[in-house]
Parts: structure tokens; C-alpha cells; sequence
């Protein structure tokens, strides 16, 4: 499945949007099994999404730093 560039570029920002948005929900939703569920998926929400952030920056760098695609092994 390919998606567009627009799409494919904001997934990261969405999955650390709905990580904050479930940690802050979590304060305000006390119950307590819930609770701690919507920190432990916050948490990986944010932190994937960060992942893929920094993972994509570092991969570019190098692309611009050498100069061809990483994936070729020529």
C-alpha cells in the first residue's frame, strides 16, 4: 500500500498528536484500568511517532550527505 507524500509525511505528527491527546485525556478520565491504559498507548503513540520523526531525518541526512540512494547495495 503507497500512500501520498502529504499523507505520508503528517503520519508521525498525527501518532504524537494522539499521544499527547490520550495523556492529557488520561488526567481528566480517572477511571482507574482506563487510566492507565490511555497513558501506556499515549506513551507509544508519542514515542513512535518520534521515532519515525528522527529515523526519517537521520536517513535524509545521509541521503544528502552521500549522495545516492542507502538501499542500493551496487
Amino acid at each position: 500500500m503507497r500512500l501520498s507524500r502529504p499523507v505520508y509525511e503528517s503520519l508521525p505528527y498525527a501518532y504524537m498528536g494522539l499521544g499527547v491527546g490520550a495523556l492529557v485525556f488520561s488526567f481528566h478520565w480517572r477511571q482507574p484500568p482506563w487510566s492507565g491504559a490511555l497513558v501506556a498507548a499515549g506513551l507509544l503513540l508519542l514515542v513512535g511517532g518520534l521515532v519515525l520523526v528522527l529515523k526519517r531525518r537521520d536517513y535524509r541526512i545521509q541521503k544528502r550527505r552521500y549522495g545516492h540512494d542507502l538501499d542500493d547495495e551496487d
